[in-house]
This record gives structure tokens, C-alpha cells and sequence, in this order.
């Protein structure tokens, strides 16, 4: 009897534990029995994400929503080794022939190869396709319009692209997502001809909807390359809510979660990848954030009170205690994925020197009783930014005994950046997103003046539109060479002189590049980020 007793107690137990068990269950989303996120394991992928495409016409596409599925969808002549800067052949079977005046480029492109509609492709189906990305006018077009200046089918399978003037990282540009190939039946070319809801082109997947919320791309059967180890992709749109995209992934609803999370969002995941419970996934950023200083503006006009700046800025301690260690400190304006990079602001001024600042300033004749008075202006929506100018005006206050003085001010996004090219603001917080990956896209858009001199600084050209007006002859010159030294060597050597003089005049103090981040569930394998923050869909399976 103590026996059946005994046994009945635990029988009784463990109906209990089980009642409990179940009764959790029920109040439990159904989609935490999913934890691969993977529809009733059909082979499809779904992924998370909060931002939203505005259009998928390459012609017109400039944001990285859109262009991340035309990634996937479509493919241009090159396109870069996964996770890398790496250029390789697409469409084309060799890298360009390029004649010794670097103006003609010879590119053979690939045959057997079919667009979505059935339509074959072949050279004149590619200059169709770049003749209306540079013609419809579309947001991206003079990334081409303004360096080419004649496409020809010059065979069957053969292209020939002329040049207004050499251009060593031409190449780069016909990674370009946006520079696909389209059908030539379902699009025309035409200024302000775009189909923003269709995508007709050759490449993995095939587009079946794009909607407000929601994204589905079917594997196309006829695709020409290796085929994608799953049987579809379903992206799910969080527009702009990333707090039901981190639920629904810890809740198992999505297989793959990328872009963008709050810091402290990230923060938790990382924690919790860290412990095993999914995937972290991390890809070296090649955004820049960066500071204007306005060399047409008091107390800036002075080289000494730039440099003290310079040498005061602690991108570490920026790094940990306002990013909460999710970016990498930058020290120079070209991110550290290309071999170009050099860290020439840590070789000058090293990292919250505050001795060497407080040197520079009183040179130009600063001190506590004449403190140097400097505007941080920064978007208004940014909290980071917003962080960042206030850790910098205490560590004046705290460091420098009052020798300089920021003074943070916050101003809506849209105004902002149509005012920067007026000068308004004496230094402004901002950051920089390629429109291609080359080092040249982080120098010409900044540094190259077009018309100016010593005394007025730069007065049209990029370094006006910027904000920083910065002149220098000796600059100028530099950025036309590197843009026709085909020599990646010398090239590079070329870069170091032009990082060095940014060094020494700061026109702009490089802060942070950001890390990309991704998570996935376990179980789940592929996932990869590119440089470009495009994701390869192709490569994910759950």
C-alpha cells in the first residue's frame, strides 16, 4: 500500500507538471513551435526585416531596401566575392579589357543565360539595360550617365562601353545592383519610365509579390547558375517597428533577423547568441560616420583649432559608451575592408589627446578666459548623433578647462543637409553610405573642389556640398590620378597622400565605421553579409 501510495503521489505530480506544461503552451504564440522559422519545413526561408522598399526599378532604385532585393533578384556584369570587396564576373565571363588610354572597355558576357520572362539575354539586352539606367534619369543614374559616354553591342556576346575620361574604379560601378540586366520586352527606355512594383531580370529568384508588408521571391527553374539551396524566400516587413521584429524573432516566426534593431535591441541579442540560443552573424560595415568642420567659419578657420579637435576626439570611449560597442573607432574617411585604408588620425593625434589639444589651442590664442566657441549641429532624429555631440561637450568641459566650448544643436534631417551646402553650420555630425565599393567613393564625393581658391575655400564641388568648403590644390590633383592610375599599388599609394593631407588640414574628423549585424536560428546556415550590407538570400537554408 506505502508502494501504490507513493506512486500515485508522483503520478499525481507529473499530470500536474504536465497540466502546467500544456496550459503554457496555450498561452504561447503557435509560431515558437517553429523555431527554424521555416513554413511547415517546405524548404522556404523567412526573413525579417524593418525597412521597406520604395520601388524595385533598377533605374530608379537608391536605397538599400531596394537594392538589396534587386541583389537577389537580378545581377549586373561584376558583382564581389561574398564577404568581401573582391570584384568578379556576373554576367560577364572576364574581367574588362581595357585599352592603354583607359577610355574603352571591352567586356565579354555570358552565354546561355535567360531572363525571367523567357527572353534570351546577350550584349544587346545589357546596353539596352544600361542605356535606360543612365537615360530614365531614375535617382542613381549619374553614378553612369556622368562617366559613360557610349555603349555598344559590339557582338553577339560582347560589350563595348566608351568613357568620357578614365576612370580606374569603373569597374566597380558595373557592380552597381542597380547597373542589371532587365528584359528588353518588359521595360522601356524613356525619362521617368519606371515600373516600381515589377522585376524582370536573370537572376536566382524570380519575383511573385512585393507588397506593403511582405516580399516573396519563388526560385526560378531556368536560372543559368548554381541554383539556391532553398526553395524561396519570405521577407517580412516590420516597416520601421523594430520592436515586432526582435519579437518575432525570439518567438521563432522568422528564421533570418537583419536590419535594424535598436542598440539596446542588439545589445540583448548578442547576449543571448552569446549563451547559444541563435546565431550572430557580423559583417564589417563600410559605413563611415564622420564630423564636417566648416573652414569658412570661425573659430574653424584656424588649422590649429581643427587639429585640437582632432587630437581631443576619444573614439573609444564614443565607441563604448554611446554605441554601446556595436560600431569599430575609424581613423581615416576610407573604410578598413579596402587595403587602401590607412589610420593616419591615430598616427597624428592618437586618441583623446588632451595634452597636444590643449597645446594647439592656446597657439591660436584660446584659453579659459577666451574659450573657442564651436556649433555641433547633427539630425534632430538621431540619438546617437545627439550622444555623441554631448560626450564630446563633457569631455571638453571635464578635459580642457573650459578652452573650448561645444555647443550641440539638433535640426531636422531635411533641412539639415540642404543647408549643409550653405554653410551654415561650423561642424555637422553625419555619416556616409557608398554608392560603390571603391575608396574613391569616400574622397572624390568629399575632397574634390571644382572651382575655388585659398582664400574663399571651395565654392562648387564636393567639399562644398559637404559643408567642409575645403580647397586644396595639391588635392585636386591627387584625386584625378587615383582615378586613372590602373595600377592597384600605386593606386594605393596615391590614397596615402591624399589620407595624409586630410590628416593635416581636417576638412573632416573620421569617428566610427559600423558593424553589420544579422541573427539566425539554429539550425539555420548561410547567412552572410556583405560589405555592400547586401545579404545573399541564395546562400540561406533552414
Amino acid at each position: 500500500m506505502r508502494k501504490i501510495k507513493k506512486i500515485l503521489k508522483y503520478l499525481g505530480l507529473t499530470l500536474a507538471c504536465f497540466g502546467l506544461i500544456m496550459a503554457c503552451q496555450s498561452n504561447t504564440p503557435n509560431n515558437t513551435s517553429n523555431p527554424t522559422g521555416s513554413s511547415n519545413n517546405n524548404g522556404r526561408v523567412s526573413i525579417g526585416t524593418t525597412i521597406k522598399a520604395k520601388t524595385l526599378d533598377p533605374a530608379d532604385s537608391y536605397e538599400i531596401a531596394g537594392l538589396n532585393l534587386i541583389y537577389n533578384v537580378a545581377e549586373s556584369l561584376y558583382t564581389y566575392k561574398l564577404g568581401t570587396t573582391e570584384l568578379e564576373p556576373l554576367l560577364a565571363t572576364a574581367m574588362p579589357t581595357i585599352s592603354e588610354d583607359g577610355l574603352t572597355y571591352t567586356i565579354p558576357v555570358r552565354e546561355g543565360v535567360k531572363f525571367h520572362d523567357g527572353e534570351v539575354f546577350n550584349a544587346e539586352a545589357m546596353k539596352f539595360s544600361l542605356d535606360r539606367f543612365t537615360q530614365n534619369g531614375g535617382k542613381p543614374s549619374f553614378l553612369l550617365s556622368d562617366t559613360i559616354k557610349e555603349v555598344q553591342a559590339s557582338g553577339e556576346y560582347e560589350l563595348t562601353i566608351v568613357l568620357n575620361k578614365p576612370f580606374s574604379a569603373f569597374t566597380s560601378l558595373l557592380a552597381f545592383s542597380g547597373a542589371c540586366a532587365v528584359s528588353p520586352q518588359a521595360y522601356t527606355i524613356g525619362k521617368g519610365e519606371f515600373k516600381p512594383n515589377e522585376l524582370i531580370a536573370t537572376g536566382p529568384y524570380k519575383l511573385t509579390s512585393f507588397n506593403s508588408d511582405s516580399v516573396t521571391l519563388d526560385v526560378f527553374p531556368d536560372y543559368w547558375g548554381e541554383k539556391p539551396v532553398n526553395q524561396g524566400v519570405d521577407v517580412q516587413i516590420y516597416a520601421g517597428n523594430s520592436a515586432n521584429l526582435y519579437n518575432s524573432f525570439l518567438t521563432g516566426a522568422i528564421a533570418v533577423a537583419y536590419q535594424t534593431f535598436a542598440p539596446e535591441q542588439i545589445t540583448n541579442l548578442l547576449k543571448d547568441g552569446s549563451a547559444g540560443k541563435f546565431q550572430t552573424i557580423e559583417g564589417a560595415g563600410t559605413v563611415v560616420s564622420y564630423m564636417v568642420l566648416n573652414r569658412n567659419q570661425e573659430p574653424l578657420d584656424k588649422l590649429p583649432v581643427r587639429q585640437a579637435i582632432a587630437a581631443l576626439i576619444d573614439r573609444n570611449l564614443i565607441v563604448n559608451r554611446v554605441l554601446q560597442g556595436q560600431s569599430d573607432p575609424s581613423y581615416s574617411m576610407i573604410p578598413t575592408v579596402f587595403k587602401a585604408s590607412q589610420p593616419i588620425f591615430e598616427q597624428e593625434y592618437q586618441d583623446g589627446n588632451v595634452e597636444l589639444a590643449k597645446k594647439l589651442l592656446t597657439d591660436a590664442g584660446y584659453s579659459a578666459s577666451n574659450p573657442a566657441e564651436v556649433e555641433i549641429w547633427y539630425p534632430s532624429a538621431s540619438k546617437t548623433r545627439s550622444g555623441v555631440a554631448n560626450t564630446l561637450k563633457a569631455i571638453a568641459e571635464q578635459k580642457l578647462d573650459g578652452m573650448i566650448k561645444f555647443i550641440p544643436n539638433g535640426v531636422e534631417s531635411a533641412t539639415a543637409f540642404s543647408n549643409l551646402g550653405k554653410g551654415i553650420y561650423p561642424s555637422f555630425l553625419a555619416d556616409w553610405y557608398p554608392d560603390f565599393l571603391d575608396p574613391d567613393n569616400y574622397v572624390q564625393p568629399f575632397l574634390q573642389c571644382v572651382q575655388g581658391n585659398e582664400s574663399e575655400g571651395c565654392t562648387q564641388g564636393g567639399a562644398q556640398t559637404q559643408g567642409s568648403f575645403f580647397y586644396n590644390a595639391k588635392l585636386n590633383e591627387l584625386i584625378d590620378q587615383q582615378r586613372e592610375e590602373a595600377n592597384p599599388a600605386m593606386r594605393n599609394e596615391i590614397f596615402t597622400e591624399i589620407q595624409t593631407i586630410v590628416a593635416e588640414e581636417v576638412p573632416y574628423i573620421p569617428l566610427w565605421q559600423n558593424k553589420d549585424y544579422a541573427f539566425a536560428q539554429n539550425g539555420v546556415s548561410g547567412v552572410v553579409i556583405n560589405p555592400s550590407q547586401q545579404f545573399p538570400f541564395w546562400k540561406i537554408k533552414s
